[in-house]
């Protein structure tokens, strides 16, 4: 599965759930890691949110009848979320779990854990967060992918002001103001004629 991303602007005023998920989930078949893919909600709203994902996990991974997440992020928990059918029971864990991570269960097949990009997050890093959490290759947590993502952030932003420093530079930034000295103006006092002189 890919991600799809979309101008949020562009469709303000569309429910959550009639927008396309926003979902990458590791390949089939690959060896479990401690995270099988990333799920990029739109809002904190889980009652509204939950549905389209399970909706589209339900096929793949079986009838999902669980979710479980840390209430850290998540400012209302409903206990139940209807879901096509059939209902799935929602549960929260402070210190137990992760709270960048969503953990879903299905009595049929297991359970899948995914990285939960904060909606906040800009279209450039929540595309590398998905493409990281969904590398089976990975071993971070979710915490740790997210605390990573903010490095890189960071990083680039730090290279931006560098960047635009060099640039200020090169067209005349710093030594266009030269050296800040006091001689020009001693000479100035210098060649003040001396009342004396003219006498």
């Amino acid at each position: 599965m890919t991600a799809t991303t979309l101008d949020t602007h562009a469709v303000e005023d569309r429910t959550p759930s009639s927008l396309p998920l926003r979902l990458m989930l590791a390949p089939a078949g690959t060896a479990p890691a401690l995270i099988d893919g990333a799920w990029w909600p739109r809002t904190r709203d889980l009652a509204a949110e939950l549905p389209a994902l399970i909706a589209v996990l339900d096929p793949l991974w079986g009838r999902i009848t669980r979710v479980t997440v840390n209430p850290t992020f998540w400012p209302v928990i409903p206990r139940k979320v209807p879901v096509a059918g059939h209902v799935v029971h929602v549960g929260w864990f402070k210190a137990e779990q992760d709270p960048h991570k969503l953990l879903l269960l299905s009595y049929t097949a297991g359970r899948w854990d995914l990285l939960v990009i904060p909606p906040e997050t800009s279209p450039a890093t929540a595309a590398r967060l998905m493409a990281t959490a969904a590398d089976p290759s990975q071993s971070l947590t979710a915490s740790g992918l997210i605390r990573e993502a903010e490095f890189f952030r960071m990083a680039a932003e730090a290279d931006w002001d560098s960047t635009r420093e060099r640039v200020w530079d090169s067209e005349g930034g710093h030594e266009a103001r030269g050296p800040i000295s006091h001689s020009p103006a001693r000479a100035v006092i210098n060649q003040v004629p001396d009342p004396t002189e003219a006498m």
